[in-house]
């Protein structure tokens, strides 16, 4: 009983900086509208199983596929996104499928479905990214762009996705 009493006084002693250290690392990117847009939205990062997963979660989109990808440059200032620069692309590969043969950029992920209210949401996970780990695979400092249309995976180096309709830099 002692033992156990003086663990948890320990525990109630830890300064809050020493429990914060104990959370596994976690980022977030608030999504606003770009391009004349409504878009507005969220996605959380965070480590888990020694990969990142993103969950992300976006209303006032168009009904249909979007594409999403990450880019290089935390700046979501321009009212069309450009300044989020290109597609993040450490490796120098060509734009393709993630988890496909094919190569791709570390930025490419996908595409999300909006619903009839213009509601999506998607997961993704992956080993090749970190949260303040390596400047290679790091994602926070890069941005979150949602654009009007499907990723093709074909296009170079864009998948013709068209306009950056939300913004949000990871943080």
């Amino acid at each position: 009983m002692r033992t156990t009493v003086l663990f948890c006084a320990a525990m109630l002693a830890a300064s809050p900086a020493a429990l914060a250290k104990e959370k596994p690392p976690h980022a977030k990117a608030t999504i606003e509208a770009r391009s004349g847009s409504a878009v507005k939205g969220e996605a959380h990062f965070k480590v888990d199983d020694g990969g990142v997963e993103m969950k992300i979660r976006v209303t006032g989109l168009t009904p249909g596929p979007h594409a999403v990808h990450l880019h290089e440059k935390g700046d979501c200032s321009a009212p069309d996104a450009a300044t989020a620069g290109g597609h993040w692309n450490p490796t120098g590969a060509p734009h393709g499928k993630w988890g496909h043969e094919s190569k791709f950029h570390h930025g490419d992920i996908g595409n999300l479905v909006a619903n009839a209210q213009g509601e999506a949401e998607l997961e993704f996970e992956t080993t090749l990214w970190t949260i303040g780990g390596d400047p290679g695979t790091n994602v926070v400092g890069k941005s979150v762009v949602i654009h009007e249309k499907v990723d093709d995976f074909t296009t170079q180096p864009t998948g013709a996705a068209g306009a950056r309709i939300g913004c949000g830099v990871i943080r």
